[in-house]
């Protein structure tokens, strides 16, 4: 009885120790209207995550690989699509479409890079690659 009361606080040890970097995640979703899709993934420490998506059939992912990582889709109408992917440590990233049939996606690899974007009317689309670290990009699209 002692020997198996032993081996089973290992094991819930073992299992709690395994598992806190996941504990230290944070994901944000908010969803309102029909047809919306979101999802996500992280691997790391401290990554955060937050979609927001009012209207209908928006799609929004995030993925994140590494530690402190920020990703940010905000969307506001009809058909838009937005996607962060960051490789590293310490990026942040965010996406705000307003209007309808959008497009954006932020790749950033490497560490303490920034990438931010606004897009308004009707059929933007942005896409923004970074590598290396440090580096800083913005982009604002008024399309009709």
């Amino acid at each position: 009885m002692r020997s198996t009361f032993i081996i089973t606080t290992a094991l819930t040890a073992l299992l709690a120790f395994t598992s806190l970097p996941a504990m230290a995640n944070t994901v944000h979703l908010n969803q309102f209207g029909f047809g919306n899709a979101a999802g996500g993934a992280q691997l790391g420490f401290g990554n955060d995550i937050g979609i927001w998506q009012h209207g209908v059939h928006n799609k929004a992912t995030s993925k994140q690989n590494g530690n402190g990582n920020l990703g940010v889709i905000g969307q506001d109408g009809f058909n838009n699509t937005g996607a962060t992917n960051q490789h590293g440590n310490g990026n942040e990233a965010g996406i705000g479409q307003f209007g309808s049939n959008h497009n954006a996606t932020i790749s950033q690899d490497g560490n303490g890079n920034i990438a931010a974007g606004v897009q308004v009317g009707n059929g933007c689309d942005a896409n923004v690659n970074q590598v290396g670290a440090g580096n800083v990009s913005a982009f604002v699209q008024d399309c009709q």
